[in-house]
């Protein structure tokens, strides 16, 4: 099998690696090799989102709206509809 180096990766990506390893029991290698696997297969699906820069800024304020909500009990029930008993 053909070794691949990953160089000077974002520590946030390299922690999320690890951490998906820790989780399903796997080593680094046996992690970056299923998570390839995955991601190439959503991409020759047409499953991933290819965004270009401006479809990616746009998605990242949106993701930082939602984080900056407040933690309001009444907001987690939006879109749903009360129980049969409830008017």
């Amino acid at each position: 099998m053909t070794d691949i180096v990953l160089r000077d990766i974002d520590p946030a990506l390299k922690g999320r690696i690890e951490r998906v390893a820790r989780v399903r029991g796997w080593d680094v290698p046996e992690t970056l090799a299923r998570l390839l696997e995955t991601g190439l297969e959503s991409v020759e699906a047409g499953l991933a989102p290819d965004l270009d820069g401006r479809e990616a800024d746009v998605l990242v304020g949106a993701i930082a709206a939602m984080e900056r909500m407040p933690d309001d009990p009444g907001f987690a029930l939006i879109g749903r509809t009360g129980s049969a008993g409830s008017v």
